[in-house]
Formats: C-alpha cells, structure tokens, sequence
C-alpha cells in the first residue's frame, strides 16, 4: 500500500532545526482537540489524548501542551477551523494541504499563491475524491517480544486493513524500528482504543490521505517537489501535506 508522502532521510533530519515552526503547528491541533472534545482532560477527552501523544512525539515540551490546552478555554481565543485543499504539483504530482486557521480567507490565498510560484496550482475541492483513500495511521515503537502476527490477528476485528515494520531516522544514533498499522477511516477510535488496552504506547495518531495509486519520481524531480513541500509547510497554518509519491 502507498502511504503518505514522508520526506527521505536528511529532509527528515533537517525538522529538528525548525521546532520553533512545528511546535505552534502542533498546538493548534491540540486546542482544536480541546475545545471540540470539550474537556481539557486527556482521560475524558480522546481526540485530546491523540493529539497530545503526537506532540510528545515530536519532544514538544510539557508546558507548550499545558498553554496550548488553556487557550481552548480561554473565551478570547482565536476560532480555529480545519481545511484543506487539493491541488497539483510538478510531473503529476496531487497534493492535498491540510490546515488549521483563523483566517480561511488568508490561507487560501497563501496556499495559492505558493502554488504558482512553485509550478503548483490549486484545484477544485472534490477533484481528488478518487485519487486518494483516508485511513487511521498508528505508529509504535517495535518491541522485539511482540508477536506483531498475533497482533494482526487480534486487531482485525477493530478495523485493522494492514500492519508494517519500519525505521525511523534519528536527529543522533541509529534509526527506529517502528510498527505502524493501517485500519478503515471509521475504525480510528476502536483500533487506538484496543492499542491502549493492550497497553501499547502510540507514538503518531492521524487519519491520512493514503495515495490509490502513487507516484514514482526520480531524484531530481523528487528535489523540486521537497521545494514545493518545503515552502507549503512554511506557512504557519499549513499542518500537513499528503502527496501521491510512493
């Protein structure tokens, strides 16, 4: 299965220079979390638990998630909203944007017109409906003791569509193996709830855009889609962007 599109190593590595960018990104996804579960709680509110386990993820610190929780409560708070948008990039690539704003009307036009600069351009919403397939997405550490078989099995009745190993770069030492199991789009509370109760720790939590069929690109076509990647996730309200590379 094709999977969102992830950078490759060294523009992987290169996001721990840009916390200062990700960690704002990240807390806007927690007090969307907040407010729409209606309890700053984590035990009482799950898409709040998700969100705050994908910020730990990404070493975001604890009083980050502590003000980013507050400001859901806070009755001047700014009313964020989630969009995205569907656009097409250089040698074919499509691309959906993912963001959470104040200001739809601002980020429209920034996604816009970081498109045309970049050989992009924006289409119309619904024009990818068959390009690309939502899926929860989980990501755990793999842990040599586990029966990643009997796993499969077990979690087949949640939802489960299909499970994988992986590795992870790190900023220092080797990679991570990781295991990240893919389920149906409606199963993602049943399968993060059967996760937690057999006591796996989740280190990522999404509903992605999984491409139908992706695209292959060579090294340098591959380098001037990342400048596109690249200048789309420069915009404070870009959260994610889901392409259909392989």
């Amino acid at each position: 299965m094709g999977r969102a599109f992830e950078y490759r190593k060294a523009a992987k590595l290169k996001r721990w220079g840009q916390m200062s960018r990700i960690f704002p990104k990240l807390g806007k996804m927690i007090t969307m979390a907040a407010k729409e579960g209606g309890s700053p709680d984590p035990e009482m509110n799950a898409k709040l638990r998700t969100a705050i386990a994908n910020a730990k993820a990404q070493n975001m610190p604890k009083d980050n998630i502590e003000a980013a929780i507050k400001r859901a409560f806070n009755k001047d708070a700014a009313d964020i909203k989630e969009m995205h948008y569907e656009a097409k990039g250089p040698y074919g690539t499509l691309m959906i944007i993912e963001c959470a704003t104040d200001n739809p009307t601002r980020t429209v036009a920034n996604v816009k017109a970081t498109l045309v600069r970049n050989k992009g351009e924006l289409l119309t919403s619904g024009s990818l409906d068959f390009m690309f397939t939502r899926k929860s997405v989980f990501e755990f550490d793999k842990d040599p003791a586990m029966d990643l078989e009997e796993l499969e099995l077990e979690l087949i009745d949640y939802g489960l569509e299909e499970i994988e190993e992986d590795k992870i770069p790190q900023e220092h030492g080797d990679d991570k193996e990781i295991v990240r199991i893919y389920g149906e789009y409606s199963s993602f509370g049943e399968l993060n709830k059967a996760l937690e109760e057999r006591g796996i720790e989740v280190k990522k939590a999404q509903l992605q855009y999984i491409p139908n069929t992706p695209l292959e690109l060579n090294d340098e076509q591959m380098d001037d889609v990342t400048v596109l990647i690249d200048k789309l996730e420069e915009d404070d309200d870009v959260q994610t962007v889901y392409t259909n590379i392989a």
